[in-house]
């Protein structure tokens, strides 16, 4: 098998086992998510659900610094473990047995760290998440290490740093986790800022060949993950809403503007072809890790709406406005962070500029409206994308947002 053969092996099915693993074209046509990327993706729903489910009890308890807190932090590992993979495959998926039995290794890490979830939530013990991070970095390591044996020159110098970057992050992790309680509390933020820098250490020299169209479908398809858990929220909401008929009223436009802005957010994102943006290092990256917020706060709509919910059938124990703002502040977050990583590089006047970061104040506004909230803030979503569609025919060539 020639070594074009091995490296593009398997993409009309399993390959066989290869023992070069060489980069792909970043110019490939007809590039598109693999159905193991596709598996892979469907397993982090169960972390996410996970992580949802837990800042849904914090919230209703009144605990949101708690619940934010353990959210963030928990959420920060599952984004970070997709992103590993993701810009891996995007560079060297081969596709062949070896390379699918390594990734359905990681898959076995993601659900380890979903199942220490709620123990790091609940009681900061990180010790199965970090054994699931554990099993996740070691597989991916050794993919680092199997492509940089395969390449030459400086591809292989920067898989040589990738394999060094993430030992010694995980060895740091380890570490931590072993120090008293209190050394997690000061140490996450430096050890995330050192995870962080992994990339921008191993490919300051040579980029990797991450292929454009194909990272922002991967990150595209992830944020439709993400938008699940709010239409999962909104379909709790309609069955809350038969269960509870006394409170019929209130529960069905809360599930309508919770659709409405699932339905939005959906299309704004979706609105340019982000992949003509996507041509360097510098703008990938960026682009790249500000997804936590867009991911974060797409997933954390879903809580919220679940949030107003329970608080309007009486098993919240906070105020409306409390609960509205549990929906409306990461629906806000979510446009403001599209418009600022996303769709605003694709603007041609100051008005399809304005159209975004004016509904964020907006949405915010709707909080004060209570149990009418969520419904307001679907109302102003959808009237953002009116607005969108309206401005971009002055500019045929400019897609809607």
């Amino acid at each position: 098998m020639s070594e074009e053969t091995a490296a593009g092996a398997g993409h009309g099915g399993p390959g066989l086992p290869v023992i070069r693993m060489r980069a792909r074209n970043p110019a490939e046509p007809h590039r598109a998510s693999t159905p193991l990327e596709l598996f892979f993706d469907l397993c982090f729903v169960v972390a996410v659900s996970q992580a949802g489910s837990r800042l849904v009890h914090a919230l209703a308890e009144g605990d949101p610094a708690h619940g934010i807190t353990g959210y963030l932090l928990v959420f920060f590992a599952i984004w970070w473990a997709w992103v590993n993979f993701s810009w891996f495959a995007s560079a060297y998926d081969t596709d062949d047995v070896l390379y699918r039995v390594a990734t359905l290794v990681q898959i076995a890490g993601v659900l380890v760290l979903a199942a220490g979830v709620p123990r790091a939530f609940d009681h900061a013990d990180y010790g199965v998440a970090i054994v699931g991070y554990l099993i996740m970095r070691v597989v991916l390591t050794l993919q680092w290490l199997r492509a940089a044996h395969s390449e030459t020159g400086a591809a292989r110098t920067t898989a040589l740093r990738y394999a060094a970057g993430l030992v010694t992050v995980q060895i740091g992790w380890v570490a931590l986790l072993l120090l008293p309680d209190a050394a997690w509390t000061w140490g996450f933020v430096p050890m995330a800022v050192v995870d962080l820098g992994v990339p921008a250490y191993a490919e300051h020299r040579h980029r990797t060949n991450w292929h454009p169209r194909h990272i922002a479908e991967r990150y595209g398809l992830f944020t439709i993950i993400m938008l699940g858990e709010t239409v999962a929220a909104a379909t709790v909401a309609v069955q809350s809403a038969v269960d509870e008929s006394a409170a019929l009223g209130e529960l069905l436009p809360i599930a309508a503007g919770g659709l409405v802005i699932v339905f939005g957010a959906y299309w704004i994102y979706f609105a340019v072809p982000i992949h003509e943006y996507l041509v360097s290092n510098r703008q990938a990256f960026l682009w790249g890790y500000g997804h936590y917020l867009v991911f974060g706060s797409a997933a954390a709509i879903g809580s919220g709406i679940e949030v107003t919910v329970e608080e309007v059938t009486g098993h919240a124990h906070i105020p409306a406005l409390a609960a509205a703002a549990a929906a409306t502040v990461p629906t806000a977050l979510f446009l403001l962070t599209v418009s600022l990583l996303h769709t605003r590089h694709f603007k041609r006047d100051t008005a399809q500029r304005a159209v975004l970061p004016v509904s964020v104040p907006l949405v915010l506004a709707t909080t004060f409206a209570g149990h009418w909230a969520v419904p307001l803030a679907g109302l102003v979503v959808a009237a953002t994308v009116v607005a969108g569609i309206v401005l971009a025919r002055r500019h045929p060539a400019v897609q809607e947002a």
